[in-house]
């Protein structure tokens, strides 16, 4: 399932919604300031997310990630304003869906399944930081293009579909170039090279693309957060 950000200053409400979506098998990671959020962005899939906030309105923090790093990350927001002008703000800022406080868990989910469904059929894939559109074959790096060849994005698309798992350097070759490819494992040596370099990446503390030795290459998965929002987490504001 989906790792979903739950941005919501009200303990029970935040409560309730990550009981909600952890029972649907969905990860959840809490925030209950705009603050807090915005560093475990990196790691959602959707953002369920509060108009109002202690530290800045949700619109706010909406509009810094639609002018930033995360223009396509899903985000349903949840609000007590019931205007049809309110709902239009919230949906001009860059939320894809409105819900309105009380709520039915019910129809949470349902609504944030329908957006989670509608960006599996843009085909774009997030890894933190990391956008790739698997339609168009663009990647971008916090908000910036990647001038990936079409064989470092196909070989990067591949990794990051498939978080975790190890793939040795002739599996890597028989996926991505195909059977009949007459080169040798070192291509596959040489464009993780190449694109460590364009991600900026510390191959002894990688990131993304780490060598497991002895056996090949995998896609880092992310640390996992705990389910409590910390007492503190330092980030942008």
């Amino acid at each position: 399932m989906a790792t979903v950000l739950v941005v919501e200053d009200e303990p029970a409400v935040r409560l309730g919604v990550r009981l909600a979506l952890e029972k649907a098998g969905h990860r959840v990671l809490e925030a209950a300031t705009s603050q807090e959020a915005w560093p475990r962005l990196r790691e959602a899939e959707a953002v369920v997310l509060d108009w109002m906030l202690p530290d800045e309105p949700g619109t706010r923090l909406l509009e810094r990630m639609r002018q930033g790093a995360y223009p396509e990350l899903p985000v349903l927001m949840l609000t007590a304003r019931t205007e049809v002008r309110d709902r239009v703000e919230g949906l001009s800022r860059g939320a894809d869906d409105y819900l309105v406080k009380p709520f039915a868990t019910e129809e949470l989910l349902a609504r944030l399944e329908a957006l989670l469904r509608r960006a599996g059929r843009r085909k774009v894939l997030r890894r933190g930081p990391l956008l790739l559109d698997l339609e168009r074959k663009e990647a971008s790096l916090d908000g910036k293009p990647l001038p990936l060849t079409r064989r470092e994005f196909e070989l990067l698309a591949f990794l990051a579909q498939r978080p975790g798992r190890v793939y040795s350097r002739e599996e890597l070759l028989e996926a991505v170039w195909g059977q009949d490819y007459l080169g040798t494992p070192r291509t596959v040596d040489q464009h993780v090279l190449q694109l460590r370099e364009k991600l900026g990446e510390d191959p002894k503390a990688p990131r993304f693309l780490e060598t497991v030795r002895g056996m090949g290459y995998r896609f880092k998965v992310a640390p996992q957060d705990t389910n409590h929002v910390p007492s503190q987490t330092k980030g942008e504001g």
